[in-house]
């Protein structure tokens, strides 16, 4: 999809599938204001505390996540979705598995 933009109805969930013990992201568009992936991570799996220095939307399309922002925690469930501010440091870890939707805003 990040090749080549064509209109077209599809399900964002369907696009990537849980693999055990992985993370598995989808690129589906890029440019140079920004991305948008698609992730999928199995039970347990978790990106550690880092920084971005843009702004980003989390948006949860199955499944549930604990997102930690600055050291406080978020709880969402699929359907929700969260912020995450640029240059606050945030990690997640699947609570079961979850399917998101990333939204990276670099302007």
């Amino acid at each position: 999809m990040a090749d080549t933009i064509l209109a077209q109805v599809f399900s964002i969930g369907d696009l990537v599938e849980y693999q055990p013990g992985s993370i598995v992201s989808r690129i589906l568009l890029k440019s140079a204001s920004g991305n948008v992936t698609l992730f999928a991570f199995d039970q347990g799996q978790e990106l550690s505390e880092h920084t971005t220095p843009f702004d980003a939307l989390v948006q949860v399309l199955d499944g549930e996540v604990l997102i930690h922002i600055s050291k406080k925690p978020f709880h969402l469930k699929m359907g929700e979705a969260i912020i995450m501010p640029a240059n606050q440091p945030h990690a997640l870890s699947a609570t079961k598995p979850f399917k998101m939707l990333l939204t990276m805003m670099k302007e």
